[in-house]
C-alpha cells in the first residue's frame, strides 16, 4: 500500500494543502477553458498564486506581531488554559493519522466537486489549508469513535465534501450583501460566526451607519487611511499592555516578551517600549499586505472562474479564504478584531467562574490570530447588515462562539483533547462536537447518526440555496428602508443590471470603500 499512500500524501501535503498552488491550478484551468493563450494562462496562474502568497505573507506578519502581545495578555491577566491553534493540533494529529487524513481529503474534494456539479450548491471550496484542517478533525473524531480505517476515510470524505459546498451556501446571502456581487463566495470554516454576525447586525443596527462612514475632525482626517488607523490603534494597544506587563512581572521577565523567532529580547526600558511601538506598526503593514494580496487574487481568479463555470461546473463560484472580504470594510476589520477578542475574554471569565466548575469545560484562552481573522471578517459581515453596532455586536458574538465551541469540541477528541491546543474556528467546533457525540453511540447506530447529521447539513444547505440565495433575499433590506442610500451605492447597484444571477440587481446597498476590489461582471 506504500506506493498508493506516498503519492496521496504528496498530493495532499505539498499541493492541495497549499492554497497558493491550488489557486494557481484552478486559475489556469479556468483560463484554459476560456481558450486564452499560453502566455495569458501562465501569467494569470502565476499572478493568482502570488496574490495568495501575499495573503500568506501578511498572515505570517500578523502572527509574528501578535505573538508577544499574547504573552503580555496572559501575563497581565494571569489566565492559563487551552489555546486554540489549528496548525498546532493538525501537526500533532498528522503523526498518527497522516495517511488517513490524506485519503480522506482527496475523497472529500472529489465529493465536493460532484456535489457542485449535480446539486444546486455550485461552490468550489479553494481554501486548501482549511480543507486539511477539517479532514484532520473528521479523522480524529471518527477514529476516536472506534470506526475502522475504511469507514473513517469513506464516511469522513463524504462529510468533508458536504461541508465544502454547504458552508459557502449558508453564508452566501450575507456574502452577497458584503461584496455587492454574486461572483465570489466565502470558503472558510468560521462561517457560523459570520452568519451569526450578519444576523446580529440585522437585529441591532437598522439605523446604525457604516463603519466606513465614521466622521473625523479635520485634524484627524489622516485616520481615514485604514493602514494608518490600524497601525495607530494597535500601537496604542501594544504600548498600554507593554507598560502593564512591565509593572506586573518586572523588567527581567517583561524584556523577554519580544524574544520570539523574529525578534530579540529588549535591552532596557526604552528599547522595550520602542519594540512595542514597532510591533504595532508592523501590524499595520501586515494588514496592508493582506489587502493587496486580496485585490491581486480577485483580479485573476474571478474572471478565470467564468471559464470553469461554463465548462466544468456550470454556475460555480470560487469559495475563498476569510480575508477576501477585508477590503470591503476595512474599519470594520479592526473593530471586529477588538470586539471578538473582548467576547473571548468575557467567555473566558464565564468558563472560569461558571461552566468549568459546573460542567468541567476547559478554559479556552482567546488566541489573537483566530480572533483577528474570524473576528475581522465577522465585523465586515455585521457592518454590512447593521453598521457600527452590527460590526461590534456581531464580532463580539463570534468571539464567544470561538471560545465556547472549542471547549465543547475538546470533550470528543479523546487523547487529543489533552494537548493544550485544539481547533479554533467556529465550524470545527459545532460540526466536530455533533459528529463526536453521535459517534459515542457506537457501531452501526453511531455511524447511522453521523450520516444523518451529514445529510441534514446537506439538505439544509440545498434548502437555503433554493429558497434564500436563488430568490435574491437581501438580509439588509430592512436597514435600507430606514437608511438613505448614498450616491455611490446607487450607482454601483445600477451597474449590476437586472440580468445578474441570483437576484443581485438589488446589490450593493452599502458601497465598498475606495480601493476595494470591483468584481467583474457576471458570466453571460
Amino acid at each position: 500500500m506504500g506506493w498508493l499512500v506516498t503519492p496521496a500524501k504528496f498530493l495532499v501535503n505539498e499541493i492541495l494543502s497549499e492554497p497558493a498552488y491550488l489557486i494557481g491550478i484552478i486559475t489556469a484551468i479556468g483560463l484554459l477553458a476560456m481558450k486564452k493563450t499560453a502566455g495569458q494562462i501562465i501569467g494569470g496562474a502565476i499572478k493568482a498564486t502570488l496574490g495568495f502568497l501575499l495573503i500568506g505573507a501578511g498572515a505570517g506578519l500578523v502572527t509574528n506581531s501578535l505573538a508577544p502581545l499574547g504573552t503580555m495578555i496572559q501575563g497581565v491577566t494571569g489566565a492559563h488554559g487551552v489555546i486554540p491553534t489549528n496548525e498546532a493540533i493538525v501537526g500533532i494529529a498528522q503523526a498518527q493519522f497522516g495517511s488517513r487524513v490524506a485519503w480522506l481529503m482527496i475523497l472529500g474534494f472529489v465529493v465536493s466537486l460532484l456535489l457542485a456539479r449535480f446539486t444546486p450548491l455550485r461552490y468550489v471550496f479553494l481554501t486548501g489549508h482549511h480543507m486539511l484542517f477539517m479532514a484532520t478533525l473528521l479523522t480524529v473524531v471518527l477514529a476516536n469513535a472506534g470506526q475502522s480505517t475504511v469507514v473513517v476515510v469513506a464516511v469522513g470524505g463524504v462529510l468533508l465534501g458536504i461541508m465544502l459546498v454547504a458552508m459557502p451556501a449558508f453564508a452566501h446571502p450575507w456574502t452577497k450583501r458584503v461584496t455587492g456581487s454574486d461572483t465570489v463566495a466565502i470558503g472558510h470554516f468560521g462561517t457560523a460566526g459570520y452568519v451569526v454576525a450578519g444576523a446580529a447586525g440585522k437585529v441591532v443596527g437598522k439605523r446604525s451607519r457604516s463603519t466606513e462612514e465614521m466622521k473625523l475632525p479635520e485634524g484627524l482626517r489622516f485616520l481615514r487611511d485604514s493602514m494608518v488607523a490600524t497601525a495607530l490603534s494597535m500601537l496604542f494597544i501594544y504600548v498600554v499592555l507593554a507598560v502593564a506587563f512591565l509593572i506586573k512581572v518586572g523588567r527581567q521577565t517583561a524584556f523577554k516578551a519580544f524574544a520570539t523567532d523574529t525578534g530579540t529580547a529588549a535591552t532596557d526600558t526604552g528599547n522595550y517600549v520602542m519594540q512595542s511601538v514597532m510591533q504595532g506598526l508592523q501590524f499595520g503593514i501586515a494588514v496592508a499586505v493582506i489587502l493587496f494580496g486580496v485585490r491581486t487574487i480577485l483580479g485573476e481568479l474571478v474572471p478565470a472562474f467564468q471559464g470553469i463555470a461554463s465548462k466544468v461546473v456550470p454556475g460555480a463560484l470560487p469559495a475563498l479564504d476569510a480575508p477576501i472580504v477585508f477590503p470591503y470594510a476595512q474599519n470594520a476589520v479592526l473593530i471586529g478584531f477588538l470586539a471578538s477578542f473582548t467576547g473571548g475574554l468575557v467567555s473566558l471569565a464565564l468558563l472560569t467562574w461558571v461552566f468549568n466548575p459546573a460542567f468541567g469545560l476547559a478554559l479556552v484562552l482567546p488566541g489573537l490570530v483566530p480572533h483577528f481573522f474570524t473576528g475581522g471578517a465577522a465585523g465586515v459581515y455585521g457592518n454590512a447588515t447593521g453598521g457600527r453596532r452590527g460590526a461590534a455586536v456581531g464580532a463580539f458574538l463570534n468571539g464567544m462562539l470561538i471560545t465556547f465551541l472549542p471547549a465543547l469540541l475538546l470533550k470528543v477528541l479523546g487523547a487529543f483533547g489533552e494537548q493544550n491546543t485544539t481547533f479554533g474556528d467556529a465550524d470545527f467546533g459545532w460540526f466536530g462536537a455533533l459528529i463526536g457525540n453521535a459517534g459515542k453511540a457506537g457501531g452501526g447506530v453511531g455511524l447511522a447518526l453521523i450520516l444523518l447529521i451529514g445529510l441534514a447539513v446537506l439538505g439544509a444547505a440545498v434548502l437555503v440555496q433554493k429558497r434564500v440565495v436563488d430568490t435574491g433575499w437581501d438580509p439588509g433590506a430592512a436597514r435600507d428602508a430606514l437608511m438613505p442610500r448614498d450616491a455611490a451605492a446607487g450607482e454601483a447597484a445600477a451597474s449590476d443590471g437586472p440580468g445578474a444571477p441570483g437576484g443581485t440587481a438589488s446589490y450593493p446597498k452599502i458601497a465598498p470603500p475606495a480601493g476595494a476590489p470591483t468584481p467583474p461582471p457576471p458570466p453571460r
